[in-house]
């Protein structure tokens, strides 16, 4: 049985369909549901049910699919092993924030498929929260706060932020001046994190609370811009707008803990090979360039 092919019916299986299969591979449905038809002709039983909303996992096709991702697992990893030093092949698919991943992040991905030109390298830029499992991403390149979860996570590198707001906003609101007083002001938030600042060695959580949320750090430093709230973002975003004096940093006896650059992947025991490379080109890219990051301190 071709790998290919098993590789496939475990991506129809975990997608839920040959539509999603096809785009998470990156091939067409036309030879995804080719690939289908050898596997289950070769088996000589139906492994998934065709529906109106994809495909559904037949009771056969239940049993077969945990065996065929331990043997494509299994041949990916023989595969590594007698590979050239330094060689890597087949795909790697990687989630990335869209407010950092296409400046910061793409250029070490470009890097990467410079120097292993027979690695495929698929790239989702997102800043909404990807299922990795579900949605079959070997890794994710995740900033912030990481929240508790099954998945291993690397850190790369810091990240410092600060509070920022406009002039206009101070002028006609005040600055506040401790954590308890943030409960008064407009917060610009993603959602409804909390926010946490140092208090010395102490740590001190808030929920905040505003009327303007964005799920990406470059529009919500444009609503601070724009004198809509207080927004707490990585310096990397506001650098140019404290600069030109359009942000001003307020609540500074109380700085936020610093985040972290971090690559997540899937539980298991061994991160592949390609992961280990990527995860360690990040960290040189960090190391290289303070600057970029706000680590100049």
């Amino acid at each position: 049985m071709d790998i290919e092919d098993l590789q496939t019916f475990v991506a129809v299986a975990d997608a839920g369909g040959v539509s999603a299969a096809a785009r998470r591979l990156g091939v067409s449905k036309s030879i995804v549901s080719r690939r289908l038809f050898r596997v289950e002709a070769e088996l000589g039983v139906q492994l998934l049910a065709r529906t109106t909303r994809g495909a559904a996992l037949t009771e056969a096709g239940i049993t077969f699919r945990d065996h065929a991702a331990r043997a494509s697992a299994e041949i990916d990893t023989a595969r590594e092993t007698i590979l050239p030093t330094g060689a890597l092949r087949g795909r790697l698919r990687v989630a990335m924030p869209l407010t950092f991943g296409p400046i910061h992040f793409a250029p070490v991905l470009a890097e990467m498929a410079h120097q292993h030109p027979q690695l495929h390298i698929h790239t989702s830029y997102n800043d909404r929260f990807v299922d990795l499992i579900a949605e079959g991403f070997d890794c994710a390149i995740r900033v912030g706060y990481l929240q508790d979860s099954n998945l291993i996570a690397k850190r790369i590198g810091p990240i410092y932020g600060k509070l920022v707001a406009s002039p206009d906003y101070i002028k006609a609101s005040g600055s506040p001046q401790t954590p308890d007083e943030l409960v008064t002001h407009q917060a610009l938030m993603q959602g409804t994190e909390a926010w946490q600042f140092m208090d010395g060695d102490k740590i001190v959580t808030v929920q905040p609370q505003g009327r303007f949320k964005a799920d990406n750090a470059t529009a919500l430093a444009a609503a601070a811009v724009a004198g809509l709230g207080i927004a707490w973002l990585p310096d990397c975003i506001t650098y140019d707008h404290v600069t030109s004096g359009a942000l001003v940093p307020i609540m500074t006896r109380y700085p936020p803990p610093s985040a972290g650059a971090y690559v997540v992947r899937p539980p298991g025991k061994h991160p592949t090979r390609k992961v280990r490379v990527l995860t360690d080109m990040l960290i040189e890219y960090f190391a290289r360039n303070p600057d970029v990051w706000g680590l100049d301190r």
